[in-house]
């Protein structure tokens, strides 16, 4: 069995002003996005350090060769300065690389990062509004994530793992959804349902063929969270869904569709559909009144590859 050794540091707040813009995004019918100016590019970061030298500080209390994880955030929040990409996943690379490159000791770095969204505002000019270059809003909405490994292999230092995704997508659909057909036996009471409000929580996951890609080296080849956002939003607008399973699906063709430089995606979603109060209000003719569901709530995970894609017809596995 291999021994779990490794330690570091949590909420690494990283804010970097005018880092270099994100431009030159390949652009898909779903999406508005096309880059991102990168004024503030914030980050609360997490990373993990793995090295056999290590195996004496916990066996023996020898602190020779243990790095302070004060100076794992001293060393993060330096090399914000340092890096040159647009993307977080690159810096994420870049920052692992340093650290393999200054501690020889250490033999892998697992750092991860929630980025910190900050909504442009639109202010007043001559004739029109114009996004303010100076002022922005901190968002509370859905945050992009990513997570890197990066190995010694042999004299080399290499990429071995990674994950983009998006997390905590919230959407509601107020027609257009059913759910029918289900298994009914003594323990159900949930009624059939052929048009109902859906409201669902997304998480999604997506992975390159070659982290190239996820560095922003190549700009068209970088996929950013907005455009998997939008990808989910048109798609559970375009169809009408038996299922919160079908709909992540469809989902994850559309994504896997626009974009051939990734491998996999994957999902987490929850399903938080209001409960019924009124079903009719007679002043309306489709009005209805809600309110918040019980806290059990239902959950999906499930992943896609190409093979989904190039498969379309094969029952999904």
């Amino acid at each position: 069995m291999q021994r779990t050794m490794r330690y570091g540091k949590a909420d690494v707040w990283v804010y970097r002003t005018y880092a270099a813009p994100l431009t030159g995004v390949r652009t898909i019918p779903e999406s508005a996005f096309t880059g991102r100016s990168n004024i503030l590019f914030g980050m609360n970061v997490k990373v993990a350090v793995e090295g056999d030298a290590f195996l004496s500080s916990f066996k023996d209390g020898d602190n020779t060769l243990v790095v302070a994880t004060d100076s794992m955030k001293n060393f993060i929040l330096k090399h914000a300065g340092d890096y040159e990409g647009a993307t977080q996943e690159g810096f994420l690379e870049f920052v692992a690389h340093r650290f393999l490159e200054t501690y020889p000791h250490m033999s892998a770095v697992d750092i991860s990062s929630e980025q910190i969204p900050f909504d442009e505002l639109p202010v007043p000019t001559k004739d029109s509004f114009e996004p303010s270059p100076l002022v922005f809003r901190y968002s509370l909405n859905e945050q992009s994530l990513a997570s890197v490994v990066v190995k010694r292999s042999g004299e080399e230092i290499i990429t071995t793992d990674h994950l983009s995704s998006l997390k905590g997508l919230k959407l509601l659909k107020v027609r257009g959804s059913s759910f029918y057909g289900f298994v009914k036996d003594e323990y159900t009471t949930l009624p059939e349902s052929y048009d109902r409000p859906l409201f669902i929580f997304l998480n999604i996951g997506w992975r390159y063929n070659d982290f190239e890609g996820a560095r922003g080296s190549t700009t068209d080849e970088y996929v950013a969270a907005e455009q998997v956002r939008d990808i989910a939003y048109t798609v559970f607008h375009e169809e009408n869904s038996p299922s919160i399973q079908n709909l992540i699906y469809r989902i994850g063709l559309r994504i896997l569709e626009r974009f051939p430089q990734l491998v996999e995606v994957r999902f987490e979603s929850n399903n938080r559909t209001w409960e019924t109060v009124l079903d009719e209000i007679p002043a309306s003719q489709e009005g209805k009144v809600f309110t918040e569901p019980r806290p059990p709530y239902g959950f999906q995970c499930f992943s896609m590859t190409r093979e989904d894609l190039e498969n379309p017809g094969d029952s999904p596995k």
